[in-house]
């Protein structure tokens, strides 16, 4: 059944992170890698299913804002990560360089 206290703390977690992506969001878009930055044409492109997408930790920026938030790949190149997080109702998604984005702590157990 879980830890009721641990099931609380993840939530305010959660809910404290909504609150700073949704603050950042007002210093500025989301930024994304540009077409420039992210030749998809010359680089192979990696879509994952949902089962196969991963959670992760990745920096993102709001105008000049950066937050780090819980995210989960959803494509990939070999640079970079096109990355999707929620904050309440908004999904969010961009692409970051690949350094940017770390393995949740529960996916390295």
């Amino acid at each position: 059944m879980g830890n009721p206290g641990s099931t609380l703390s993840a939530y305010r977690d959660m809910q404290s992170q909504a609150r700073s992506i949704l603050e950042a969001a007002k210093h500025g878009p989301l930024q994304s890698l540009s077409d420039r930055e992210l030749p998809l044409r010359d680089h192979p492109l990696t879509i994952y299913p949902h089962a196969l997408q991963r959670r992760v930790r990745a920096w993102v920026r709001f105008g000049p804002e950066a937050v780090r938030v819980d995210a989960k790949v959803v494509r990939s190149t070999p640079l970079a990560a096109g990355v999707e997080f929620r904050a309440e109702e908004k999904t969010f998604r961009c692409w970051v360089w690949s350094n940017a984005v770390a393995l949740a702590d529960d996916e390295l157990s």
